[in-house]
Order: structure tokens, then sequence, then C-alpha cells
């Protein structure tokens, strides 16, 4: 120090029994003596003052306070983010500077503590560069490992805000303590290994991450499938851990900042030698810094100016240009770098400017190119040669034109869910080795149920889906010689025969007394309704009617027997003009009526739809793989060791159809709608909205989506086919068709009886004859009911030898008062 060099005491506070601390300390050293060997002329000289914080937040505290107690001017550290945070207290009550290099956590702000200056960038500014990896990689969930301390924890609300934007779920986080031994680091990665989640990330110091990479091996998680990326703050302590642990990092992905090559840092590290990382450049730089500040406001009141000329100083530093933002240094380029065989490798580099650049291919843990994390899609096995494969073939090609439209490349294995070359299971139990983390999604012919919805997450469908009925069709009725009885059902010819018959003794009941076409004896009276009745079918009556009443009640069973008629004839003709074929079964309830047996597709879901939805006993359900053994099952018949009826999704029915034909099997019966086919993640996976956009993009792009179609079937088996439906509508008419019509017939007869009972019995009965029993009553009803009535002209009483009006000569007809009555 030249004798006129005023000191200006510094002080110093590290770990310097710490790899970071004993590189910063030489490199601050080194920094003092490069400084002023350029600048000999200066007039001040940095007095440096170190103190050991021994990795203690409280010593660390308790040397700066003694520093300060000291006068000095700035402090150079402390060493970490926890001890950071009381130093700067300290500095800020003394106005006293306090410069960090390597205190990185994000919490620690000079907005909020202005007499803080980052002599570094936090660790927020790796976030991004971080993100880019993930999301370039196609990786959807990673769990970070941190330590729990400020510097593990203050990262965390940045990388939630980056994965979030990228689409990435952080499923769960792994909190490790600074003083965790070895077997507590393997219990925690025991319970990751166990997790679908194979991408790791790593922020913690050097010590700590050492034994993580060291329990993390011995677990076998440093083998094919595993990504593990490191922060910052340990991929700048690579080339120091050599001789430790990098062994045990084969495959590891790092970001660190990039220091641009100059002839004085490759001078700087022969002297040094190459193991310094970039915290010793920081700390280096920290000096220059100060050493110009101090210099630049000497004369003035330090105290006072220091702290912000500092904040203004600029040059070109070992580390780059030294140019504090807003009270650290600014961010910069960010190097990819890849560990391999004891050294590491840069494979790429992320600019603010234009993020990440196209990375070289990396060696993965393992030591393969393939990449790591892929996604585990189970599948239903391939090993079927039936035309039901067709289907499970075209949703594998929906699948990779969906990969095509994703927005990020997609890693992934195909692994048929088979053993000994057999299917291993149904297809619930597909899906439930999602929910035991063995596959991280199945793809195939999965239908979309709420029972599975319960352990899985489906995507948008991808086709339509619902079960229907397949049974054996009749031979073409119109050779029955019994056709004619086809159009109604038994009940309404009996119920239509009936109305006849009522009808027609409704007529006779009002037209007899005095209708003389509807008397005589017995048998010709019932003759005569009956042939009156049945005679109105084709409106062919010949008999006149004179009772108001008769004619109100035939006015109302024309309207019903027109109605009849037409839609008899309809229905007849429609069945001897129209090809169409008949299901042996009408619908599911006459298939239990009789205690039949039904056959279901195998493995499906169907079974639990049988059982559960339309109530069959398990023990009539028979189980078959493929048209082959439907065709045969439903030909045997339920008597003969087969099925009634075969249920099944309408895709395979009708796959089923293209290959047998429609003219000897019919569907029949309602459709029982599903959600449709789709693809299958993890409850709560983040890659079920891409997936679901880009089925969308897919199916919504007709020339490709129906090019695939075209693929495999030659009509469209996806929708349900209108042409095979026309059985799902009864044969014949029933009772419920007319039911309406017979309930008006019988009403207004009940009306019309009535009504002339009444007028009947107030015209023949005085007060008197009501005071008689019911029985006499009834029997005086029936007697004057049964008379015949006169005629409404009731005919002249003439004088013996009087003429008719139309000349005839009678003989003399005298009727007294009794003779009148008798008539």
């Amino acid at each position: 120090m030249a004798k006129e060099a005023i000191p200006i005491p510094i002080g110093i506070v590290l770990d310097l029994n710490s790899s970071i601390g004993s590189m910063s300390n030489s490199c601050i050293w080194m920094a003092y003596q490069d400084f002023y060997e350029r600048h000999p002329h200066y007039k001040t000289r940095l007095a440096l003052q170190t103190r050991d914080s021994r990795d203690n937040v409280v010593t660390a505290a308790s040397v700066a306070q003694e520093l300060l107690n000291e006068k000095v001017h700035a402090i150079i550290g402390p060493q970490t983010s926890e001890q950071a945070w009381f130093v700067i207290e300290l500095g800020s009550k003394a106005q006293v500077p306090v410069i960090s290099f390597s205190a990185t956590s994000p919490s620690l702000s000079s907005t909020q503590k202005p007499y803080f200056i980052r002599a570094a960038r936090d660790d927020s500014s790796q976030v991004e560069a971080i993100a880019a990896i993930v999301q370039g990689n196609g990786w959807r969930e990673i769990i970070p490992i941190y330590e729990d301390t400020e510097y593990g924890n203050g990262l965390n609300p940045y990388l939630n805000d980056a994965f979030v934007k990228i689409g990435t779920r952080v499923p769960y986080r792994s909190v490790i303590s600074p003083g965790s031994g070895g077997a507590e680091i393997s219990n925690e990665l025991k319970k990751l290994k166990l997790m679908s989640t194979k991408v790791f990330l790593v922020h913690m110091s050097t010590d700590l991450g050492c034994k993580v990479f060291l329990a993390a091996k011995k677990e076998g998680m440093m083998t094919i499938g595993y990504a593990w990326i490191v922060t910052e703050g340990l991929s700048a302590e690579v080339d120091p851990m050599v001789l430790k642990c990098i062994g045990t990092m084969q495959g590891v992905l790092g970001v660190r900042p990039s220091p641009k090559h100059t002839k004085r840092l490759d001078n700087f590290k022969e002297r040094y030698g190459n193991t310094v990382t970039i915290f010793g450049l920081w700390a280096y730089d920290s000096v220059w810094a100060l050493a110009k500040a101090v210099e630049k406001v000497w004369g003035e009141n330090v105290t006072a100016t220091l702290h912000n000329t500092i904040l203004a100083t600029k040059f070109h530093g070992l580390s780059g240009n030294f140019h504090l933002v807003k009270g650290q240094l600014e961010p910069s380029i960010l190097e990819v770098f890849n560990v391999v065989e004891q050294t590491e490798r840069s494979i790429g580099n992320w600019m603010p400017e234009r993020g990440l650049s196209k990375l070289e291919q990396p060696k993965w843990p393992g030591n393969t190119t393939e990449p790591p994390a892929k996604l585990r899609i189970g599948i239903p096995p391939t090993n079927s040669v039936n035309e039901f494969k067709k289907f499970l073939n075209f949703s594998f090609d929906v699948f990779f034109e969906v990969l095509k439209v994703l927005p990020f490349p997609l890693h992934y294995e195909l692994l048929p869910f088979e053993k000994h070359g057999e299917t291993a299971g149904t297809y619930d139990e597909l899906l439930m080795q999602i929910k035991e983390k063995k596959y991280d999604a199945v793809v195939g012919d999965v239908t979309i149920v709420a029972k599975r919805s319960e352990y899985v997450d489906f995507t948008m469908p991808f086709s339509e889906s619902g079960v229907a009925m397949l049974v054996l069709a009749k031979h073409d009725e119109r050779q029955n010689i019994w056709i004619f009885l086809k159009p109604f059902s038994w009940d309404l010819w009996l119920t239509t025969g009936a109305a006849f018959i009522f009808t027609g003794f409704i007529v006779w009941f009002f037209e007899h007394r005095s209708n003389t076409e509807f008397r005589g004896t017995p048998k010709n009276q019932i003759g005569m309704a009956l042939w009156f009745s049945f005679s109105t079918l084709v409106f062919a009556h010949r008999e006149k009617v004179e009772n108001k009443w008769s004619r109100f009640v035939l006015i109302i069973w024309f309207f019903v027997v027109l109605i009849i008629t037409q839609s008899y004839t309809a229905s007849l003709a429609s069945i001897l003009t129209v090809q169409k074929l008949q299901p042996q079964f009408m619908d599911v309830e006459e298939i239990k009526t009789n205690n039949f047996f039904v056959g279901y597709h195998k493995d499906s879901f169907v079974k639990g739809l049988l059982i559960e939805k339309l109530g069959f006993n398990e023990s009539k359900l028979k189980g078959y793989h493929g048209p082959e053994a439907y065709q045969q099952a439903l030909s045997l018949g339920s008597n003969n060791g087969g099925v009634a009826a075969v249920f099944d999704e309408i895709v395979f029915i009708n796959l089923f159809l293209m290959k047998y034909g429609c003219k000897k099997y019919q569907i029949v019966g309602p459709t029982y709608k599903t959600d449709g086919f789709a693809f299958a993640f993890p409850r709560n996976s983040p890659l079920v909205p891409y997936f679901s956009r880009s089925i969308l993009n897919v199916t919504e792009n007709k020339t490709t989506f129906d090019g695939i179609k075209k693929k495999y079937f030659s009509r469209d088996v996806i929708s349900e086919d209108p042409s095979t439906r026309m059985a799902f509508r009864s044969t014949n008419l029933t009772l419920k068709s007319f039911g309406g019509l017979f309930i008006i017939i019988l009403f207004t007869s009940f009306l019309a009886v009535m009504v002339h009972l009444f007028k009947f019995m107030h015209s023949k009965w005085t007060a008197r004859d009501f005071q008689r029993s019911l029985s006499e009553m009834m029997t005086e009803l029936a007697k004057h009911f049964n008379k015949e009535e006169c005629s409404l002209h009731p005919p002249q009483i003439m004088e013996e030898g009087s003429l008719d009006p139309d000349g005839t000569n009678y003989q003399s007809i005298i009727h007294n008062e009794e003779d009148l009555r008798q008539l």
C-alpha cells in the first residue's frame, strides 16, 4: 500500500470451511491484489477484515455486528440467504451497504432492504430456462426436491408460476432438512420412487445435494427412465464435487450463468484453477466494484454516498458486465449442461431475448440417449385377429394423430396388458393399473363409464358409444298364413271385438222398444245387435235407427271405427310391402321373463350394465370374444348351449353386422347410451386438457378423421346406423295406441244410457212407485222396458166402415182406454 493511500475498513463475512467460502475468500484477495496492481495511483485502499461465520446464522450476525462496531464502511457477504437476513437488518440500521455475491434467494429484495446489494443474480432468473427445458421435453409433471431453508423455499413461488404457465403439474414437493442424514434422505427418496412422476428438480446447496444424489443412486433412481435437473446453486458447484459425488450424477441436466470466455478470464482460471465457479467470479467482481466506488466518493461523506455509488458502478468484470439493476446484476445468458463421465458438457443455452436454443442430444441417467420419463401407456392386447381388432387399431391411429397436434413432444412406450400372450384381465382391471401407478395412461377402445371415472380421468371422447341388443331375425312374415292378424296385438284384437259387441247392445238398448227391427225373440234380438255392430265396420248396416241417443252413440262409434280400420289397413300394407326382418325377441323383458341366457363382450363393462342396470341374473350371462363367438352362440340359441341375445356396444355390433349381414341378425330394443370412447389418465393429470383439445382438432378435421375411418371400415360403424334400428319399433299396434278412443266410446255410451234411464223412469213411475222395494222396482222396470213402445205417430181411431186415407176399407176397430194402454 502506498504511503499516501488511505485505508477504508471493509468487513468480509464468509463460511471459511465451506467450499464456496474458501474459494470466494481466495478470489476476494486475488481481486484485491489485481485491482491495486492495475490502479497503483488510487488514493484509497480497501482494508479487508475477514470474519468466519462458521455456517451459523447467530455467528454471522455476531461477527457482522462486531465489524459494524469497528466502523466498517461496507460488508461483503454473508454467504447464505439465511445469514443475509440478519446481517442486512444490522447494515440497514447502521446505513452500511451489505454486498452479497451468493445470497440468491428471491425473497431477499433491495426494494425492501435498500442497503442490500446483490452482486449476483437471484434464483428466479433461472426459472424460465428450467421451464423451457421441461416444456421442450414434454414433461407434464415434475417434483421439486429442495432444502428447508430460506434459500430452498424462496424459489417455490416462482417455480409454481412458471410450471402453471407451461401446463406442468407439481404433484408433490420433497422438502429435506439441511441436517438430514443418509437414512432420512433415503426414506424420502423411497416415497418418490413409488410415485408415477420420474422427473425431479433439485434446488439445494452443494453438501446436501451430494447426499441426495448418493442416496438416489443407492435407491436405483439414477437409471433409465428418470430425469434430474439441478438449479444454479448446485450446478455452479459441479466441478468442485468431482471428488465427492459427481460420479452419482450421470445424466443430470443443469443451468448456470455462462460468463463470456475472455483472455482475462482464462488467465485467471490458470492462476486459480479450473475449479473456480461463478460465485468466485462474482466475489472477485464485488471487490472491484467496491474499490472503484470507494475511490470515487473519497473526500465526501463515504457512509452517506457509498451505497448509491456502488449501485451506479459499471465495468466489464470476470463474470461479464457488472451492471446492477434494482440492486442486483441484470439477467444474462444461462448455460445448459449435461453431466457425462465425471465432467459436464455444454449442450445449449438460454437467453432472455430468445429463450432456449436447440439442445444437443443429452446423455440421460443410465447412459442412454433414449428420452427419460416416458409415458407408460397401457393398451389392450393386440393379438386378436377378429373383426373387433379393427376398432382397436382405429383408436390407436386416432391417438397417433393426436400426438401430432399436441403442443409439445410426448415420449411414450406402449405396454400391452397381457400375460403369457393372453389378456391379463378386464378393461376395468386395465384402467385400475393407472390408479396403482403401473401405467401413466391407457389408450384403446376404452369406454367412458361413471364407475371408472372414480379412479381415472377421461379425455374428450373421440367417438360415440352405446350398448344395444343383438338377436336372430325371423323368417319373412309375408309367408305367414296368419299375417292378417299381425297389424294388431292380441289385447287390441280382443278389446276391439268387445267394443263392437258393447256398441251393438247399446244400440239395441235404445232401439228395441221403438224400432220393430230390433224386436222379436231373444235369439233374434241378440243376432240383430251383433249383426248391426259388426256391419258398422264397413258401414254396411241397413237398419234405420230412430232413437236420438242411438244416433249420438253411433256418431262417436263411427269415428272410432274409421280410425281403427284406417290404422289396420296402413299397418298391414306396411307389413306386406316393406322388406323388414322381424327379430325373435322384441325387448329385454321378454328375454328375462323366459329366463333365457344372454351374451356380452367379455372383459368389458357391459356385464356390469346387464346386472346393475337391466337386472339380469349373473348366472344367465355368458362372456364371448369376437364376432365368431357371437355368431355361434346366437345360432345355437339359449336352449342349446348358446344365448337368446348378445349385448355389446354399437360399434362392435355394427362390425358384426358388416361381417355376417343384416338379413339374419337384428338390433332391437333401446340403445343404452354411454359417453363414448376416450383415453384414460390418472386423476387430475395435466395431460387431459391437452389431449382433449387435440382430440377435438383431429375429429373436427374431416379429411383426417374420415381418412382414418375409411382405412378400417367400409361404412361408418361409429355412428348409429338408422337402417339397423327399424326393429326397435314394435311390428304391431297395441292397446295403448287406441286406449283413448275406447275410453271415449265407453264414457259416451254410459252417459247416454244414464240419461235415457232417468227419462224412462221419470215418465213411467209416480212418487208412490218409488216407495216400493228395490227388487220390485227392478222387476217393474224390466217389465215396462221389454214392452213395445207406441210409434212416434199413434194410429187414428176410426168409425166402423170408415175409409183409410189411402182408400182402404177397414172393419170397425173400437179401442177403449184399456186397449190403448195395452198397445
